[in-house]
C-alpha cells in the first residue's frame, strides 16, 4: 500500500502539469485611447470587453487602456476596432466621423490629425 501513494502522486502531479500547459495564459496590453470623461471610460471598457478582451480598464487621464486578452480568440486590432467603432480614436485606428459626432458633448475629445487607420 505504501509504494501505491508515491506512483499516485506521481501520476497526479503529471496530470496537473499537463494541465496546466494547455491553459492559454491571458496576454497584457496597454492602448492609448481618447476621451475625457466617465462615460468615456464606461464606453471605451464596455466596447474593449465586447470585443473578446477579459479586463479592460482606462485611464482618463493618461489615455491609456489596460487590457487582457485571450490571443487564441481575440487579437488587439479588432479590440481597437471596436472602440473605433464606438467614437474613440486609438493609437492605431481612428473612429469615423459620424461615429466620433455621435458621442455626447462632453465626450468630444480634441482629435489628432495624424491617426491613420491601419486597418479599415
Amino acid at each position: 500500500m505504501k509504494t501505491m501513494k508515491p506512483g499516485a502522486i506521481l501520476l497526479i502531479c503529471i496530470f496537473l502539469l499537463q494541465f496546466s500547459y494547455g491553459q492559454n495564459i491571458p496576454k497584457k496590453q496597454t492602448i492609448k485611447v481618447y476621451g475625457n470623461c466617465g462615460q468615456c471610460k464606461n464606453k471605451i471598457e464596455k466596447s474593449a470587453i465586447s470585443a473578446g478582451a477579459g479586463y479592460a480598464s482606462w485611464n482618463k487621464k493618461t489615455k491609456k487602456l489596460n487590457i487582457r486578452y485571450d490571443p487564441s480568440v481575440i487579437n488587439p486590432v479588432d479590440i481597437e476596432r471596436a472602440i473605433a467603432n464606438a467614437g474613440y480614436d486609438t493609437q492605431d485606428i481612428k473612429a469615423s466621423d459620424s461615429a466620433y459626432n455621435e458621442l455626447e458633448k462632453c465626450c468630444q475629445y480634441h482629435r489628432i490629425q495624424s491617426i491613420t487607420s491601419k486597418i479599415n
